[in-house]
């Protein structure tokens, strides 16, 4: 392995323990399960979140509030390299803080956007499309709504890219619906 790519390894794995530091010191929240599809690709993902104890922007019963999403998720795709049909298998290790625009009780509807680090286990290659990295960003936006019993669904759509580290970088787009459950 060359310097440059135990440089990057290095600098990724400080980054999530950085990033896992402020997660580790409370308890887990809520849990989700996510299903979705993109780019002949289809994705399922457990999630465990820890809510911040921060509210801004408070108006008429709403506030910005946030929370940390650590998440484990399997990607399958559907490689096609001529007459040959092959499928790809990619594990994905996930940490994101999510910004939520909620009523200050976290019941009814509300608005999400995140930005976090992913890890791929191996490199996507799936119809033409390719991620030149292991780490990528995954960004998201969302609406979803909260139930009197604490079921959460919600609607998501997520772009994964590695931000122009390397080339190609065709980046990967999923469609996901949401069950979470806030204990």
């Amino acid at each position: 392995m060359s310097s440059i790519k135990k440089a990057r390894l290095a600098f990724a794995g400080y980054a999530v323990l950085l990033t896992l530091y402020p997660v580790a010191a409370s308890a887990v929240d809520s849990a989700s399960l996510e299903f979705g599809t993109g780019n002949k690709t289809q994705m399922a993902r457990l999630g465990v979140q820890w809510q911040w104890d921060k509210q801004w922007f408070k108006t008429n019963g709403m506030h910005l509030g946030g929370y940390w999403d650590l998440t484990l998720a399997q990607w399958r795709g559907n490689q096609f390299q001529g007459i040959r049909d092959n499928r790809q298998n990619i594990t994905d290790i996930g940490i994101t803080p999510v910004l939520r625009f909620q009523s200050d009780n976290r019941k009814g509807f509300y608005g999400e956007l995140g930005i976090g680090a992913h890890y791929l286990s191996e490199l996507y290659d799936n119809n033409g499309r390719r991620l030149s990295t292991r780490f990528e960003f995954g960004d998201h936006v969302g609406v979803g709504y909260v139930f009197s019993n604490n079921l959460d669904v919600a609607l998501k759509f997520q772009h994964f890219s590695n931000g122009g580290i390397k080339s190609p970088n065709n980046g990967v787009n999923f469609g996901l619906i949401k069950v979470g459950y806030a204990f």
